[in-house]
């Protein structure tokens, strides 16, 4: 038997001065330390000595233990493979005998300690692990129990799946009522860790969890009142997590479930009530929540509402000492990264301006305070339940309401406006009655005393824009506008925030109604530029965007011009290469180069060189990285995306006019290589800027026509829809200008096309531009479109039927009676959805209406007339009158 290892008084005078140092708060201290251990990490017994220090060495204080557990934990982390087998027995060891140390800290260290070796891989060669554990759970002593327990939470936390496979031998069948034996244990903190511990299996209906799943509810309802908070918020956490996953076992117990979730969403322990509020968001995505709650919504909702209020920490922690902090400046922690939304190429449709998919979720507060709290979550299971009862919720609320809104106390006033926005969506129909009176009182709360109230007031009067909007602009949209300007000058810098995201919501529901008022809103927004600070410039770089979005070509005064491009364009000066800021300001520019047209022609050159300079830096960067990446870094590609897409809007803006640039640099280089990129978000700018260029100066796209469209071909590939759209619609444009020289590119692109039109689930906007380019390609290469037209003129014809009049619908049906008079077989079976596809259109070009004409008698004297008769009687009737006044049939 080897002896005992023994450490030498030397070494260990010199780890515990390394312990000791650490715990220093100077910085060259720390990093001295960190290479001091790093070196002794080259010592094989160095994680002896660690050990040494956590579990043998009382004298020392329990802090310093402790650190010398987690370092080891660093170690076991990174050279775990690398340690002698001696010293990994010795450490598993000295585990196991110290789980039960009489210190909390020491046995939660040692409980890490467990699960980090367990983790890397070891529970199956530490088969005396669980077993072990399990054992040490029925001890006398408490802490040894705790301890054990302590250890057991973290590796279910851990290592979930690996105890619920084959590998093990399916240790949970053992261990999961073992568990639930310690449900009724004395100690609080055993019964917490026993829940938790089941509560790790629940979502992944773990066998043998559901095959003990009534003891498990049954034990559940029996600590449902248990004194201590941490129980009663894991038993919530259960039931919601039951609500996914076995919502058949509590469908019994149901009406006593909701009784209770109603008393713990009022628990005085913020952390249980905001788990038990979890219940009414998963409820609420149930089928069944409408029977269920039905009967309760009197009793739950004032408890939704009454946990809408701020809570006093909150109002501490908010409201600081200033009301006005918009000279402060900000704490860069604080700003979030952004997400830049690539360009999609988009049709318009009847009635509508582009089709927007993203929901404004309930996003109304700032995240200074922990992300999710009872606010939050009582807010968003409000918005929900609206969702599923609509106005059968207004009922019980509107009493509330009206007791709320015009509350002497700020902090209930202040919880009613955010009522009023969060059921917005769901009750928008009942509530419409109310308005007139409603949206005025909201207009005067925007200037209340108290800056809290200011922006909740932004965001709720922000999530009716759309009613206010379709009213006569003076009664309501002239006051809301008006005092929103002055809200984004606020002194308070929330309160900035919320009144410019709420005005870029308002600017996407106005579009053109806003043109009156151009002078005084840019007056506004030009002078919030020299009053934000970093966070809130991010946000008024989209206010400006959304603004040049919604009311395009208008914007190209030169009085406008003037005001808004010189600040703009300082931005664009001071900002460097590197600096993530240019994402929002180059998003803001392309909206305004499209918008401008050849207004933006004087700042034209140096933005476009600029960002092809972008380009290649992104692309010189990432080759470096490819070829040495242990010595250049990978670039952030986003720099690169933002650049393609201010290109796009640049050509789409100017037209023509970017010919010159376009000539004088290697753009169509670089773009070869950006269709390339591993990044799906790079293909897809590449592929708008494609066809944007093909759009306005083809005679630079052609010489690449042989390189690319092969490309276009790979990048079918509707999994990733906004990549296979932007290269469909390329496709289209390219064909347009290749004319009858496309013929010999058709096979590349043409099956892939039509496999993408009858596939189950494609969403809208891929459809249209997929028909519209198949229409395209088959308009200037009947011969080679044609043959297959059977394979796809019904999709076809059901998908353009939906949108506008325009120039691509145009070429798209031209393409179409092109390849019906090659192959007029193709369209027999299928003739009456083409007759529905005509008759969407409003006014057609004359020489379409006679292609239409031709088409529509041709069929009619080859069947005949009385077959044409029974034919046209299947038509609905708007249809068949339709056809006979604008096409005589």
């Amino acid at each position: 038997m080897e002896c005992e290892w023994k450490p030498d008084e030397q070494g260990l005078q010199q780890i515990l001065q390394l312990l000791k140092e650490s715990q220093s708060p100077d910085t060259s201290t720390q990093r001295s330390v960190q290479q001091r251990l790093e070196q002794l990490n080259q010592y094989p017994d160095f994680n002896n000595y660690l050990i040494f220090v956590l579990t043998k060495l009382k004298s020392e204080d329990e802090p310093t233990r402790s650190l010398s557990g987690l370092i080891l934990k660093n170690n076991v982390k990174a050279h775990y493979q690398n340690f002698p087998h001696g010293v990994s027995d010795f450490i598993k060891g000295e585990c196991l005998q110290n789980i039960g140390d009489s210190s909390p800290l020491i046995r939660a260290t040692v409980g890490i300690l467990i699960t980090t070796i367990a983790s890397k891989g070891e529970l199956q060669n530490w088969p005396g692990l669980l077993p072990k554990l399990c054992l040490l759970l029925d001890s006398e002593d408490y802490n040894t129990c705790e301890g054990a327990f302590g250890a057991l939470q973290k590796i279910c936390e851990d290592s979930a799946e690996i105890l619920d496979s084959d590998i093990l031998d399916r240790p949970l069948n053992i261990m999961i009522p073992k568990f639930l034996q310690f449900f009724k244990h004395s100690s609080p903190k055993i019964r917490s860790h026993a829940i938790a511990c089941v509560n790790q299996f629940i979502i992944s209906r773990t066998q043998a969890l559901m095959m003990h799943i009534d003891p498990f509810i049954e034990n559940l309802f029996a600590l449902a009142t248990d004194e201590e908070s941490e129980v009663r918020k894991n038993v919530c956490r259960a039931l919601v997590m039951l609500l996914e996953v076995r919502l058949d076992r509590l469908l019994p117990h149901m009406h006593n479930i909701v009784e209770y979730m109603l008393l713990r969403t009022q628990d005085h322990d913020e952390n249980v009530a905001l788990e038990a509020c979890e219940f009414w968001l998963t409820l609420a995505e149930q089928p069944v929540c409408k029977e269920v709650l039905c009967g309760h919504l009197s009793q739950l909702i004032p408890v939704l509402v009454n946990g809408m209020k701020y809570s006093e920490i909150d109002i501490i922690l908010l409201t600081g000492d200033t009301e006005e902090d918009e000279d402060i400046p900000d704490n860069e922690q604080d700003i979030r990264p952004r997400f830049h939304r690539s360009r999609t190429v988009a049709q318009q449709h009847e009635g509508d301006g582009i089709e927007d998919d993203d929901d404004d979720e309930l996003d109304d507060d700032d995240d200074t305070i922990s992300d999710w709290n009872l606010r939050k979550c009582s807010a968003a299971a409000l918005d929900v339940l609206a969702n599923v009862f609509k106005d059968d919720l207004l009922l019980h609320l509107l009493p509330l309401l009206k007791e709320l809104l015009f509350h002497p106390e700020w902090v209930v006033k202040e919880s009613g406006i955010l009522v009023l926005g969060a059921i917005a969506e769901g009750c928008m129909q009942g509530m419409i009655p109310y308005l007139p009176e409603l949206i005025p009182h909201l207009v005067q709360c925007l200037s209340d005393k108290k800056a809290l109230v200011r922006s909740i007031t932004c965001w709720t009067l922000s999530r009716y824009a759309h009613w206010v909007v379709n009213q006569p602009p003076d009664t309501y949209l002239k006051p809301l506008m008006t005092e929103l300007l002055k809200r984004i000058l606020d002194s308070n810098k929330r309160v900035q925030e919320a009144a410019c995201s709420a005005f870029a919501t308002l600017e996407e529901e106005a579009c053109t109604e806003l043109v009156p008022y151009l002078a005084v809103i840019l007056d506004t927004l030009v002078f919030a530029f020299s009053k934000y600070q970093h966070k809130n410039l991010l946000i008024l770089y989209d206010a400006i965007g959304t603004l040049a979005d919604s009311v395009g070509h208008h914007l190209n005064k030169p009085e406008y011009i003037q005001m808004l491009m010189p600040p703009l364009i300082q931005k664009w000066n001071q900002l460097k290469d590197e600096d993530k800021d240019l994402f929002p300001l180059l998003e803001c520019l392309s909206s305004v180069a499209t918008a401008l047209q050849d207004g933006f022609l004087p700042y034209c050159e140096p933005v476009y060189q600029r960002c092809v300079s972008l380009v290649q830096k992104t692309l010189a960067q990432a080759m470096l990285y490819q070829s040495q990446p242990d010595q250049y870094e990978a670039p952030d590609k986003d720099f690169m995306i933002v650049a393609l897409d201010l290109l796009s809007g640049l050509a789409e803006g100017l037209g023509g006019t970017i010919e010159e640039l376009v000539a004088r640099s290697n753009i169509l280089t670089l773009m070869y290589q950006c269709m390339q990129d591993k990044m799906p978000e790079v293909r897809q700018s590449s592929f708008a800027l494609l066809g944007d260029l093909t759009k306005a100066c083809f005679p630079h796209v052609k010489p690449c026509i042989a390189d690319f469209i092969p490309i276009l071909g790979t990048n079918l590939n509707p999994e990733l829809i906004s990549v296979c759209n932007n290269a469909t619609w390329a496709i289209g444009e390219i064909s347009l200008q290749m004319g009858s020289e496309m013929q010999p590119y058709i096979s590349m692109v043409l099956h892939q096309l039509v496999e993408i039109i009858n596939r189950p689930n494609t969403p809208k906007t891929l459809l249209e531009n997929t028909a519209i380019t198949i229409g395209r390609l088959g308009y200037v290469c009947p011969q080679e479109v044609a043959p297959m037209l059977q394979q796809f003129i019904r999709p076809w014809c059901t998908s353009l039927r939906n949108i506008r009049d325009n120039e691509e619908k145009d070429s798209a049906f031209r393409g179409i009676c092109t390849m019906i008079s090659v192959n007029p077989g193709g369209v027999v079976q299928d003739f009456i959805f083409f007759c529905d596809a005509v008759a969407s259109w409003v006014n057609p070009k004359d020489d379409l209406r006679d292609m239409f004409y031709k088409i529509f008698h041709g069929f009619k004297n080859q069947v005949g007339e009385e077959n044409w008769r029974r034919f046209s009687d299947q038509f609905p009737m708007p249809l068949k009158e339709r056809l006979a006044t604008f096409y005589g049939v």
